[in-house]
C-alpha cells in the first residue's frame, strides 16, 4: 500500500509517496513546478561507525546531471534507513523556481519533517 505525505511551508510544497517493497522501502519526494526524477538515492543500514551499537547507514546516490535533488533524497533515505533498519531508495525532483537560500533552508527542513512523518506512520502498531 502507498501512503502519502504532503507538508507546505507558504508557498513550498512539497509531497512523499512511500511503498513498502517486502522489507525495503521506495519514496517518491516531489514538490515546486515541475516535479520530475533528478535524483535516486539509496540507503543501506549499517552500524554506526562512532557506536556500533547503534545503527546508522550509507546512502550511494545518481543524479541526472545538473541535478541537486540528491541533498533532499540522501536526507530522508538516510534517515528512514537508520531509524528503520532496512534498504530504502529516495527518487526526488523538486524545481522551484527562482528560490534562494532562505527558500532552500525552507525546503531542507520540510524534508526533515517528511521523513519523520514517515516514520511516525510506519512505526504506527498494526490496525486489525
Amino acid at each position: 500500500m502507498t501512503r502519502t505525505f504532503e507538508l507546505a511551508d507558504g508557498e513550498i510544497t512539497l509531497k512523499a509517496d512511500a511503498l513498502e517493497m517486502g522489507g525495503d522501502l521506495l519514496v517518491a519526494v516531489t514538490g515546486g513546478e515541475r516535479p520530475h526524477i533528478g535524483s535516486a538515492s539509496v540507503s543501506v543500514p549499517r552500524p554506526s561507525l562512532a557506536d556500533p551499537a547503534k545503527i546508522s547507514s550509507t546512502t550511494s546516490t545518481i543524479n541526472l546531471t545538473g541535478h541537486k535533488d540528491n541533498f533532499v533524497g540522501d536526507r530522508i533515505s538516510a534517515r528512514l534507513s537508520a531509524v528503520l533498519n532496512t534498504n530504502v531508495v529516495a527518487v526526488c525532483g523538486i524545481h522551484i523556481d527562482s528560490i534562494g537560500p532562505e527558500g532552500i533552508e525552507r525546503v531542507m527542513a520540510l524534508a526533515d519533517q517528511l521523513a519523520e512523518l514517515i516514520l511516525a506512520d510506519l512505526k504506527k502498531p498494526e490496525q486489525s
